[in-house]
């Protein structure tokens, strides 16, 4: 019976590696839960032991469950009638499951009913699920609403409502997006206002919201009466009662257990979560780090899955004699295809690890302020963190997404015209995979996000560091090319701000963006391939292949070749 944690060893390799001690010691309040919770960790052997077993009840809930039903919740879908939206049947099933499991309030406190399990586990969790079932990836994501409303929420909110979180009850929508204000959220217009009662209520329309049909809401509302921009935004939750009308359920190319609604609030009644005009500049902006990293493993399981398809097809398909897998150009593909996986999943938990780090400083600092104890070490640290996090999440939504979009394309190819028929799983994972890199932000505007921390250089110590370290036999090379991609990179850089041409910058960031996280992830393998011979191959193929690349990165800058972009108006008929 398969396993999707257990099965998959690249992703025991990282959770073997996964250094959470400080994460955890800070998340169990230094083991102090223990006295409380007597299911609580007393060390931090005691607590990794725990969080594998958590890995493997999902891998096992996965692997013999949701990836079973995953067809039939395709094919069925979410229905809507007279108003209301029913889940699939299996995605019934799915939640069932994963409520018996405790699974339903993962990353919240024990004090609520949750697991108090850290973003990067809940980030392996997202990616063994999306293996699965990747729509329903989104409906077990959203108990982000309750960490929101953790974190800001008064301590009556929490206690209202968390707990029906915790125990599968409730599930929640992020409702963010207008028809008008979708990557641009300082245009949404929805209006929050207060009644006569000082009762907060919200009139507008939400589209494209997953998960729109969810028991509590999470609304990106105007409070303030005038205002056009962020500043004039707030955080209100509300339950999804009969004031809240879905007026439609879209219907979508994949991700088809997860219903994307379009919403009515009518004088919905609501609270407040946290301060007036902190909505888009402080809870939302929270709520991406996580949204990011989430779509990011939604992806890489999708692209595991897609991967696994196309070995099994390679292997069990003949022509001329002998297995396709034979045949150089598809073992070429394969090859491809797994250093792709690979790297993406070092890139994505480096990465949660540091959003975590982050997650519990800020948690840190908080307590420490009540103590009234000093934080100015942890607040500088605070403040370096987060700027790599902002430049490296980014990053890794917009390569694990990207990536995931060719290897689902390529295990199709290697299917041939079987791959593009209904009864093989790829047909449905290739249309999944097509939405991770527009939704949470598209490729575009993760490069955007991205190109402020690339321009500044916000990984050069640690390059830096790097570039000094002797590597073993055979790496040591591998070091080299790294520092010819930095050469080229810096080059292409000096190039790009001696124009001193906003305009040139914009359509070269792409370019630079890419080029710098050759560099990064390079330097993360290399670092793997130290403690496993076989991810000396992985290291090879992938820093050889962006060498070639940041040669066509910069040639790219150089030439200009995109400098008609400049003159679009005049081509664009």
């Amino acid at each position: 019976m398969p396993n999707f944690f257990t099965d998959n060893e690249d992703l025991k390799f990282h959770f073997n590696r996964f250094d959470l001690r400080e994460i955890l010691e800070i998340q169990e309040d230094n083991y102090e839960q223990k006295k409380e919770f007597d299911y609580a960790p007393e060390n931090y052997e005691d607590a990794m032991i725990n969080l594998e077993k958590v890995l493997e009840l999902v891998g096992d809930i996965a692997g013999n469950s949701m990836a079973e039903r995953a067809d039939s919740v395709d094919k069925e879908g979410p229905l809507f009638a007279d108003g209301k939206v029913t889940y699939a049947k299996g995605t019934i099933e799915n939640l069932k499951d994963v409520a018996k499991a405790d699974l339903s309030g993962m990353i919240l406190p024990r004090k609520y009913g949750g697991l108090n399990v850290p973003l990067t586990i809940y980030m392996a969790t997202a990616e063994i699920m999306a293996r699965a079932d990747a729509g329903f990836v989104n409906i077990f994501g959203l108990q982000d609403i309750a960490d929101i409303i953790k974190k800001f929420g008064t301590e009556e909110q929490r206690q209202k409502y968390i707990p029906k979180f915790c125990t599968g009850e409730h599930t929640g929508a992020m409702a963010l997006t207008e028809p008008d204000a979708g990557s641009d959220l300082q245009a949404c217009k929805l209006r929050a206002y207060q009644d006569e009662n000082g009762q907060w209520r919200l009139n507008g329309m939400k589209r494209f919201i997953t998960n729109g049909n969810g028991n509590v809401h999470l609304v990106l509302s105007r409070t303030e009466a005038g205002t056009k921009d962020g500043r004039g935004l707030s955080m209100l939750a509300c339950y999804n009662d009969d004031t809240v009308v879905v007026r439609r359920i879209e219907n979508k190319l994949g991700i088809h257990g997860s219903p994307t609604c379009e919403l009515q609030f009518n004088d919905t009644p609501a609270e407040l979560i946290g301060k007036r005009r902190f909505g888009l500049i402080k809870y939302t902006i929270d709520l991406m780090f996580r949204a990011r990293m989430g779509i990011a493993a939604q992806a890489l399981g999708i692209a595991q899955a897609a991967y696994e398809e196309a070995l099994k097809y390679a292997k069990a398909r003949e022509q001329f004699g002998k297995a396709i897998y034979e045949i150089p150009a598809v073992k070429n593909i394969l090859l491809d295809m797994r250093v792709d996986l690979e790297i993406n999943r070092s890139l994505l938990y480096d990465v949660t690890k540091l959003v975590d780090i982050k997650e519990k400083l800020e948690y840190k600092i908080e307590n420490l302020k009540i103590d009234g104890k000093p934080f100015k070490e942890d607040a500088l640290r605070l403040k370096e963190i987060t700027k790599i996090a902002n430049l490296l999440t980014p990053i890794s939504k917009y390569v694990t997404t990207e990536a995931a979009n060719k290897i689902a394309y390529d295990s199709l190819q290697i299917h041939g015209g079987t791959g593009y028929m209904r009864e093989f799983p790829i047909e449905r994972l290739a249309r999944d995979a097509r939405i991770t890199n527009i939704y949470e932000g598209t490729s575009q505007l993760q490069i955007v996000a991205a190109i402020g921390g690339v321009i500044n250089d916000v990984l050069k110590d640690y390059f830096d560091e790097k570039a000094t370290k002797n590597y073993s036999s055979g790496l040591d090379r591998l070091n080299g090319m790294l520092k010819e991609i930095r050469e080229i990179f810096y080059e292409s850089l000096k190039y790009v701000i001696d124009k001193k041409d906003n305009s040139f910058q914009d359509v070269a960031a792409k370019d630079l963006v890419e080029l710098y996280s050759y560099i990064h992830m390079g330097y993360l393998v290399l670092e793997e391939a130290e403690e496993l011979p076989r991810k000396k191959f992985i290291a090879n193929r992938y820093i050889i292949s962006s060498l070639a690349n940041a040669k066509k990165n910069a040639e790219s800058i150089k030439s200009e070749l995109f400098s008609d972009l400049l003159h679009a108006d005049e081509i664009l008929i």
